[in-house]
């Protein structure tokens, strides 16, 4: 029998070292490196995956060198999950062959969506859940009280690798589910599941199998304490799409959200609810997150976000307070708090305004993060209106980036933002002199500003 061979694995990069250490020298991560074994023998899972000559990559069998021009461009065959929100997300649908990777915290929906995917998919073509963390009956159970048609649906409750690889060769299913890689195992990996060289090997296993086979596979991931996905970082690497499933316990709206996608569009938006026939469609995102007080208060404001490819409206509130502390809170929910500060600088430098001495709170309202700087002057705004406790129109929009020396810069896709504004209502917008539309809007002036003075000025008059 070979001798298995030990290297320490990165969690954070995937880099490797023949001996454990503090910290990792690749990233500078610490106390992130794990054991990884590997036998130098040839396993079952290299033989079921055709591999009887040793590693041929995530991508399956290698082919011979040729010219790019050459390249078969054929159109890839997408075939949609049953939820257009769902399919957004993945750049349009599922790809034969292609390899999505799930996370989420515990109860955000994973499984839930998963088995509504399936359901539906087994209608019309051959689809196969396997559940390592459930019995059959609690699946059932779930699908039974959620509705569900569960004709042509093949389960397999198993954790094995090379078993389940065995049955999908007899099943040949053109969709699979794995729920959940972390509890998968391979025969020749000593490791426990859940550590990283039986993560990392069970993933690359089932990659090459669903690239050879064009089998699509959807893997449900867990996540740690502060959201990231579990596992070494090479996990996400060798997916082809990685969404994340998220949502607040006090909220019945989950979000999708597309972080790596080979096949479309990243950073994309999907948003269900959750109810108790399952998760649902939300069509037009915009009307949930601007379901706004009857009584109009200072420091709230709407701006206009892009997600993906669409635009999204959303309400941010601020409060301005005196703070009790020498040294003031600055606390942000969905927003980034770095960026406030250096807002908060921006605004005492150029808009003669300082809270150096008060407390400021920034709150995205229905739990969405803004990851663009299209919010900056919407937070100055709300900010401003919150320390002079002055109320501003619920038909106001504004949007646009603000730099270190007081400019309003223009963002991405303006003109789209402001029509989208229009459609719902709002009269008035403040936003970057170059993302001024060429042809005026019915029902809605729009006011271009080049300085952060002249907004404030434009807002507030």
């Amino acid at each position: 029998m070979a001798k298995a061979k030990t290297a320490f694995v990165c969690n954070e990069c995937g880099a490797d070292y023949s001996k454990w250490q503090g910290q990792c020298q690749a990233c500078g991560a610490w106390n992130s490196l794990q054991e990884f074994k590997v036998s130098a023998s040839k396993t079952p899972a290299r033989i079921a995956a055709g591999q009887d000559s040793g590693r041929k990559g995530y991508a399956g069998a290698t082919t011979g060198i040729q010219d790019l021009s050459e390249v078969d461009l054929g159109d890839v065959p997408r075939f949609s999950s049953g939820a257009s929100e769902f399919d957004r997300v993945l750049g349009g649908g599922l790809v034969p062959g292609g390899v999505v990777l799930i996370g989420g915290h515990p109860g955000a929906g994973k499984s839930t969506l998963l088995l509504q995917t399936m359901c539906w998919l087994a209608q019309q073509q051959s689809a196969m859940y396997v559940t390592g963390e459930e019995s059959l009956q609690q699946v059932a159970m779930r699908a039974q009280r959620l509705g569900l048609p569960t004709k042509n649906l093949k389960m397999l409750s198993e954790t094995n690798v090379e078993g389940i690889l065995s049955v999908a060769d007899q099943v040949k299913p053109r969709v699979m589910v794995i729920d959940s890689i972390q509890v998968m195992h391979l025969d020749g990996i000593e490791s426990a599941p859940g550590s990283v060289s039986q993560v990392r090997e069970s993933a690359a296993v089932l990659t090459r199998f669903a690239k050879q086979t064009q089998t699509c596979v959807l893997l449900v991931g867990h996540v740690t304490k502060d959201g990231t996905l579990a596992g070494p970082k090479v996990l996400e690497h060798m997916v082809d799409c990685s969404v994340l499933l998220e949502g607040t316990e006090d909220s019945r709206f989950r979000t999708l959200r597309g972080m790596k996608n080979r096949f479309g569009a990243v950073n994309e938006l999907g948003v269900f609810a959750m109810l108790e026939n399952g998760l649902r469609e939300v069509k037009n995102p915009s009307s949930i997150f601007l379901n706004r007080s009857n009584h109009p208060a200072a420091g709230s404001l709407v701006m206009v976000v892009w997600e993906g490819t669409r635009p999204l409206l959303v309400e941010l509130q601020a409060l301005v307070d005196d703070s009790a502390l020498g040294n003031p809170r600055r606390v942000t929910v969905g927003f980034d708090h770095n960026r406030l500060s250096m807002l908060l600088a921006v605004l005492h430098k150029h808009g003669g305004l300082m809270t150096a001495d008060q407390d400021v709170y920034l709150n995205v309202v229905g739990g969405v993060k803004v990851l663009e700087t299209s919010a900056d002057l919407a937070a100055i705004a709300a900010v401003v209106s919150s320390f002079r406790d002055q109320v501003l129109p619920h038909d106001l929009v504004v949007l646009g980036e603000v730099g270190l020396s007081g400019e309003i810069r223009p963002v991405p896709s303006g003109q789209e933002r402001i029509s989208e504004a229009a459609k719902h209502g709002f009269k008035r917008a403040i936003v970057p002199k170059s993302n001024c539309p060429k042809k005026p809007i019915e029902g809605m002036t729009v006011i271009g500003v080049e300085r952060l003075s002249e907004a404030l000025e434009a807002i507030f008059g």
